[in-house]
């Protein structure tokens, strides 16, 4: 696993090395502003960092502390349900909502669990035909309709489905964007709505997906659906191809949410478990030296 985030850290290390040619056992504050930024932590929670922080020269234990600080409020704890484990997923087009659903799946079936997925996506049908490539090639069943069908029908034929068969988990993809947010909206609460229908407590997990890359942009996207439908937790994917990977920090901070996987490449196993202690270590290794 350590090996997955440092991968997927490479990028924000290596752009580290403008401000940091050489690593240090410390640092001026001045210095480490420059550090925070460039790895793209947002500016006023820099700020915050450094105002807590009363040493001229700052060590590698005492920016863990802080960092660690900032990722506190995001511990996850699973909701006691009655089987089948629903999740919806959420997420703007491009964000990789549909590969991390295969992920998911594969993940969940590698745990020797009975998976099944719904196409919830009726908007788009791209999204319908790539959900369903995932499947097959996972030998995953999966409902779905045609575009401009009625994703909350199929979301409850998803559920039912899996009450009927015995199935432990359901992954229902949702449209990532309508003509208008509040078409999105309601859609999604609409969704939500039927699932509580189909079984009582649906769904149990709402997961939003963020593009990595997109930095600090993507908190006002994450804001925006947490408001229309309240989110239960973050996967971050294409963390592999960015060197925004501060951008974590900011987006646990301001949303207080936690980040329960990143994507470390393109196929089903990579799916990694965010470790707050490895994801901060793996940064520090790019900034500080060991002490002699």
């Amino acid at each position: 696993m350590f090996g997955f985030i440092k991968k997927s850290l490479s990028k924000t290390a290596e752009a580290l090395k403008s401000v940091v040619p050489n690593k240090k056992i410390s640092f001026s504050k001045n210095e480490i502003e420059d550090i925070l930024l460039e790895a793209d932590v947002e500016y006023e929670l820099v700020e915050i960092i450094l105002r807590e922080i009363y040493q001229s020269k700052i060590t590698r234990d005492i920016l863990r502390s802080k960092l660690l600080a900032t990722l506190a409020r995001t511990s996850y704890e699973e909701p006691s349900f009655t089987p089948p484990f629903v999740e919806l997923i959420v997420g703007v087009n491009g964000a990789g909502k549909t590969t991390t659903i295969s992920k998911l799946a594969a993940r969940y079936k590698n745990e020797g669990k009975k998976v099944i997925l719904g196409a919830g996506d009726t908007f788009r049908a791209a999204a319908i035909e790539q959900l369903t490539l995932w499947a097959k090639k996972l030998d995953i069943p999966i409902i779905a309709s045609k575009q401009g069908h009625d994703s909350s029908a199929v979301a409850y034929d998803t559920i039912d489905s899996a009450k009927s068969k015995g199935f432990d988990n359901v992954i229902i993809d949702t449209a990532g964007r309508l003509h208008t947010q509040t078409n999105l909206s309601n859609e999604l609460k609409k969704i939500a709505r039927i699932c509580d229908k189909a079984h009582s407590g649906a769904p149990h997990r709402t997961i939003l997906i963020i593009d990595g890359t997109q930095g600090n942009s993507a908190i006002a996207q994450a804001k925006a659906f947490n408001e229309m439908i309240g989110i239960d937790g973050i996967i971050i994917t294409k963390l592999d191809g960015t060197a925004k990977g501060g951008s974590l920090f900011s987006i646990a901070y301001a949303l207080e949410l936690p980040i329960l996987y990143v994507g470390t490449g393109e196929q089903p196993e990579n799916l990694t478990p965010f470790d707050k202690y490895e994801f901060v270590d793996c940064l520090l290794d790019a900034i500080f030296t060991e002490e002699d």
